[in-house]
């Protein structure tokens, strides 16, 4: 996903011949992904999960294929319709991590939602440094050198829907229910509980992911921006992004020890005031210094991270078993609404009041999970 992000503007450029239409692939990766998290969730909550996200890395590989197909026959309504579908598909990636905190005990999920999400750094930093070799295979079958990582995600995703189609069984959420459900002591036996509706737990957890994905989004995107503008090389900007999107993923075990051990509420709290912090740093560092730069955007990452794993596991911790799949991957339609508006918004805001208005207002902003946390904590 990150190798082909990467290459997916200047795809654009190279077949419109023009810089006006650049934004669009993102534009529809984004809406993809958004009614793909939405689609998918309904997949797995009526045929379960294997099926489900094994359906969506299909999707993707065959959005990636598509993509490739369209650059090299130079076929635009070809390569924006495979774009979309490939978003739709790479929703599965996030998704996936539901997936891991179904079938973990509830003393466990935080941990297990970290794992999926640990793995997933792999990815991240080894999929944009492939741009190069996979461009020069490409190359030598004849195909336009940006389709290479498209080339790359189409096996790769191929490979995962095979994966899960074999190897993932049984498939929760069913698996989940029957192992991780709650007993009462009855006459005559345990009984499982019926699950609870949980609506204020998942509220909460939506609110945290949701709130974190604006202010991360808003941040990350307008930071090389403001970098550039001040003097610094695009490298010294993708140096920054790329310990940023390290520590989005990198302390996940860490994350989900904590939420396990101290409480999913205690780790979302705390994701508010990190969150806070990194905007305040990013809002007063000298516009000369990068190294306070990739400190504040360092700390936006963990803070994201917490809020993701600790958000994960409240919205499983209550969301009925019945209705559980749809209801996560509504979240997740939440959070890339909320990434897409914080993108948008936030050049916006730094064209009228500068980067460090929007550094301070979006810190100031993720301050929101303390008191939704805090109501969850005295409801009923």
């Amino acid at each position: 996903m990150a190798a082909g992000i990467t290459v997916g503007a200047l795809l654009a450029q190279d077949l419109f011949g023009s810089t006006s239409l650049t934004g669009l692939p993102v534009a529809l990766f984004t809406i993809g992904a958004a009614l793909g998290a939405a689609v998918l969730g309904r997949v797995c909550q009526r045929s379960g999960r294997r099926l489900g996200l094994a359906l969506g890395n299909g999707l993707a590989a065959l959005g990636s294929a598509g993509v490739a197909a369209g650059a090299a026959a130079r076929w635009p309504v070809l390569l924006l319709a495979a774009l979309f579908v490939y978003g739709a598909g790479t929703a599965t990636g996030l998704l996936a991590r539901y997936a891991g905190a179904d079938l973990a005990p509830p003393e466990r999920r935080g941990r297990a939602t970290g794992t999926v999400l640990f793995a997933m750094t792999l990815g991240a930093v080894a999929g944009p440094s492939l741009v190069g070799p996979t461009g020069a295979l490409a190359h030598a079958w004849g195909m336009p050198r940006l389709t290479g990582p498209f080339l790359l995600a189409a096996a790769a995703y191929a490979v995962a829907a095979l994966v899960l189609l074999l190897w993932l069984r049984p498939g929760p959420p069913s698996s989940a229910s029957s192992r991780h459900a709650p007993a009462v002591a009855v006459r005559g036996g345990a009984t499982p509980l019926r699950p609870a509706p949980g609506g204020p737990g998942v509220v909460t957890g939506a609110t945290v992911m949701i709130t974190a994905q604006l202010v991360m989004i808003a941040v990350m995107t307008m930071t090389p921006v403001h970098m550039t503008g001040h003097g610094h090389t695009p490298q010294a900007a993708g140096l920054v992004i790329a310990l940023h999107v390290g520590a989005m993923f990198l302390p996940s075990p860490l994350s989900g020890l904590l939420a396990d051990r101290f409480g999913t509420r205690a780790v979302a709290t705390a994701s508010g005031a990190v969150l806070l912090s990194a905007g305040l740093l990013a809002g007063l560092a000298p516009p000369a210094s990068a190294p306070v730069l990739a400190c504040a955007l360092v700390l936006l990452g963990v803070g994201w991270n917490q809020a993701l794993i600790s958000g994960t596991a409240l919205i499983t911790d209550a969301a009925p078993v019945r209705t559980r799949a749809s209801v996560q991957g509504l979240a997740d339609v939440g959070m890339s609404v909320a990434g897409a508006t914080g993108g948008m918004a936030s050049g916006l805001v730094v064209g009228g009041s500068g980067y460090t208005t929007l550094s301070t207002a979006a810190g100031a902003l993720a301050l929101a999970v303390i008191p939704a946390v805090a109501l969850r904590s005295t409801a009923p």
